[in-house]
């Protein structure tokens, strides 16, 4: 399989999970997006179509503790920073899009620090 179908096959799941789920103001969507080197994620309200909040291993707050933006404890600390940024807006729900990547992983340990930060999903 090449990396072109790869990528092709990811989105097409992506598209099927974005079928599903949609983020509104009170529970907005958490996206994630993973790279070889750095995660992101970000909280979307899809109503009015905004990015609430975000975080990424780019950081200034984060990428002085790691060395290395492409590990899970690397995943974890943006998830507890996620979780801490959503609080200071009055977020405590969210919907979890894990975009078309397995649930497993540097995905995992993101949503499971978010989770353990106080976020309910």
């Amino acid at each position: 399989m090449s990396k072109l179908d790869k990528v092709s096959a990811r989105k097409r799941r992506h598209q099927r999970i974005r079928n599903k789920i949609s983020g509104t103001p009170s529970r907005p969507r958490m996206c994630v997006h993973r790279s070889l080197k750095n995660i992101y994620v970000q909280l979307i309200d899809d109503l009015r179509e905004t990015t609430l909040t975000s975080a990424s291993t780019l950081d200034p707050a984060i990428r002085e503790e790691i060395s290395n933006g492409g590990n899970k404890e690397a995943a974890a600390e943006v998830g507890k920073l996620i979780a801490e940024r959503a609080k200071e807006k009055g977020i405590d729900e969210v919907v979890f899009d894990r975009a078309g990547y397995k649930y497993h992983g540097r995905v995992r340990a993101l949503a499971e620090a978010a989770r353990e930060a106080g976020l309910n999903f």
